[in-house]
């Protein structure tokens, strides 16, 4: 356990169905993501952003210098992961930029606020310098940005979701599995669920 990472992907399948978890790294079965038409756009929206406006800084949210895809890792919190922009305010201050290939859906999915706080929490544990918020951009939706406010409630919150995500693969038990049974119809291991 001591070297076990996960990624914060790995949190938004946890709320997805937690049985995501069970079966990817208990039963290591992959779920070959890469087949859905979100995964592979998502993916080619983020290679856009690398190659173009390489220079560019987000003045509007108060930055003054910024870095695209950062690896972070915590020892610590056992996560590790790639951030899509790491900029730093002019309160010296780091916040995480996350780029989503979706309209902005009137609120911030609770999948989409664990993403961006838990690149939060390795920010703040890998460079030990102040983290106050991070930043979504819904391509989508003419880059519409959305400021998520990271405070000691919600960095609990996203320790506490690490914990009981590490526990699954600790245990290696069966979790219950989604109560939106509407998301098995997008699930790719719908065929081997019971």
């Amino acid at each position: 356990m001591e070297s076990l990472k996960i990624t914060p992907t790995e949190l938004l399948e946890y709320y997805f169905c937690p049985r995501f978890i069970y079966f990817m790294n208990v039963l290591k079965i992959p779920q070959y993501e890469d087949r859905r038409y979100k995964v592979q756009k998502g993916r080619e929206v983020h290679a856009e952003r690398q190659s173009h406006n390489k220079d560019y800084l987000r003045k509007k949210v108060g930055a003054v210098a910024r870095e695209s895809n950062v690896f972070l890792i915590s020892e610590k919190y056992h996560l590790r992961g790639v951030v899509d922009e790491v900029v730093t305010m002019a309160d010296g201050s780091l916040a995480p930029v996350d780029y989503k290939y979706a309209v902005y859906p009137q609120f911030v999915y609770r999948s989409h606020k664990t993403q961006i706080l838990s690149y939060c929490l390795m920010l703040e544990d890998t460079y030990q310098k102040p983290v106050k918020c991070g930043f979504i951009f819904y391509i989508r939706d003419g880059n519409r940005q959305v400021k998520v406010d990271y405070t000691e409630k919600t960095k609990q919150k996203i320790i506490n979701d690490i914990t009981a995500l590490l526990g699954i693969i600790q245990n290696e038990n069966i979790p219950e599995r989604s109560e939106n049974h509407n998301q098995c119809y997008d699930c790719t291991y719908k065929n081997i669920c019971i």
